[in-house]
């Protein structure tokens, strides 16, 4: 198991080479990127913001309470922090198993409580060349600034 926050890029051959055994039959791979538009605007990139061990220990506990729900013990995810340009990979999820169902229930498990638990801060930059934060969360520094 493992879960980690990065300033680098992700690399999924080394996401993949985290999970897998012998006898799995089944490894499943999620890879979350920029895209180049969202709700109708183009996107140029985004920048990601995290208090990183707020946030690795976060996604820990994650990776453990799916890999506890599902029985998959081959489970990892990456997230990235900084500035992102469209296409970049800003997450990875990986899980192996046996079989495929649990493979897949289990990272898109992890994904979507990545989504709605990560203290990730989102900073969204528009090709008209204005920037918001998403999802109504900002972190304190930026509060602090306007």
């Amino acid at each position: 198991m493992r879960a980690t926050i990065t300033e680098h890029a992700i690399d999924p051959d080394a996401v993949l080479h985290a999970v897998g055994g012998p006898e799995d039959g089944a490894v499943v791979l999620f890879l979350g990127t920029v895209r180049n538009e969202n709700e109708g605007r183009p996107v140029n990139g985004m920048r990601y913001e995290a208090y990183r061990e707020m946030a690795e220990r976060e996604m820990s506990n994650i990776v453990d309470e799916v890999r506890q729900r599902t029985g998959v013990t081959r489970l990892t995810a990456v997230h990235r922090t900084g500035e992102l340009r469209v296409g970049d990979i800003s997450v990875a999820v990986a899980a192996s198993s046996p079989h495929r169902a649990d493979a897949f229930t289990a990272a898109r498990d992890v994904i979507e409580e990545i989504k709605r638990r990560l203290p990730v801060w989102k900073h969204e930059h528009y090709a008209d060349g204005a920037a918001r934060w998403l999802d109504g969360v900002v972190p304190p520094a930026a509060k602090e600034a306007r």
